[in-house]
């Protein structure tokens, strides 16, 4: 079987990307496909003897800073039509954006792996909320009235690809609801993961501050969790890097502690010592719920998305009502981590394993 692995780009290190290199080494001869790849993801594949394709993208001035900003241009939509997969029999997308706009042959056979509908244009006043647009931001209020023609034709044309994609695969049921209700599609559903066997050794410490571990993204709300630890003099550490990072740390105090990107064993010794993870953002899953639970820890998560299938209610954390920092207060002023059992926090976490995810998508890419 000849198999092409597709993705949205390869910039970032989050859950999106790692799936995708997960796919590489499940399948080591497939060429990875992506519009644009920064100097460290090309090393990283090249050290692991993988093809990378990128596209014409790649060659425009700063693309990797600038590209999300040639969204409105269609020139992601043109890059991955420009791949041709006419000697493949199966092509693996996983994508957020644009990755399942690619163009196959009657005979080639297209499997997508949604992470979530591109919230960019299907959910736009969630996701333009509080942007700070990066260097473009003097123009930002310009920018809802200019984005608004260039929005509609991408959903339309969004639409049109979705219907091209031969089987989705939905990360969660969250988003399988959302590939129904913007695409008219079904999915099946295959759950990220952790590998458990990292995990093995951690032990459980009792920590004396709460953590957060996210991309620092406007949409994610990281603000909420810094507000509501202010209000109660309660130590946060942020674990994480983004366009957002600045204007946190403007809102911060001596009591928030920016750790930026950690590798694995630092990453996991920060889990194990926490009270509990926080999360502030309506996840399409979530990957962070899972890595503190194999440590042992529980999660305060707001009440939506993904986190809603992962974390237990009273069992592995708990969960506030409103997307504030009032709401997320209320249940900080009360929480309790010695009522969250390591053994019932690593159990489920358990449940998320690599192994069950290469056997779920092998299954799904059998011709």
């Amino acid at each position: 079987m000849n198999l092409a692995i597709v993705c949205d780009d390869l910039i970032q290190f989050g859950g999106a990307e790692r799936i995708v290199e997960e796919f590489s080494d499940m399948f080591p001869e497939a060429p990875i496909y992506t519009s644009v790849a920064s100097k460290a993801w090309l090393q990283k594949y090249q050290k692991k003897g993988r093809v990378v394709k990128t596209s014409f993208l790649q060659k425009f001035p700063l693309a990797v800073k600038l590209n999300r900003y040639y969204a409105p241009f269609f020139l992601q939509e043109l890059g991955f039509e420009s791949f041709d997969f006419s000697i493949f029999d199966v092509v693996l997308s996983s994508s957020t954006r644009f990755a399942h706009h690619i163009i196959t042959r009657p005979t080639t056979k297209h499997i997508c792996y949604m992470h979530s509908p591109g919230r960019m244009f299907w959910e736009p006043q969630e996701y333009f909320e509080n942007e700070n647009f990066g260097f473009l931001k003097p123009l930002k209020n310009l920018a809802t009235t200019f984005l608004k023609i260039p929005l509609l034709y991408i959903r339309i044309l969004d639409y049109s690809a979705a219907k091209k994609v031969d089987n989705f695969i939905a990360n969660s049921i969250f988003t399988q609801k959302k590939i129904k209700k913007y695409y008219n599609r079904d999915s099946d559903i295959v759950y990220p993961y952790i590998d458990n066997k990292s995990f093995k050794g951690v032990k459980s410490t009792e920590g004396n501050y709460f953590l957060v571990v996210t991309r620092l993204l406007s949409w994610k709300k990281v603000d909420i969790a810094i507000e509501a630890c202010k209000k109660l003099d309660v130590k946060l550490k942020i674990m994480g890097e983004g366009p957002d990072e600045q204007r946190l740390k403007s809102i911060s105090d001596d009591h928030i502690e920016f750790l930026g990107y950690l590798g694995d064993r630092e990453k996991m010794k920060i889990m194990e010592e926490c009270r509990a993870l926080i999360v502030t953002q309506k996840e399409d899953f979530g990957i962070a719920p899972l890595e503190v639970m194999a440590c042992g820890k529980p999660v305060i998560a707001y009440k939506a998305g993904g986190v809603l299938e992962s974390v237990i209610d009273g069992v592995t954390g708990e969960f506030f009502q409103e997307q504030s920092a009032k709401s997320l207060e209320e249940v900080l002023q009360y929480f309790d981590s010695e009522k969250y059992l390591f053994s019932d926090c690593k159990k489920r976490a358990q449940g998320f394993d690599v192994e069950t995810f290469r056997q779920r998508i092998r299954e799904k890419v059998k011709v």
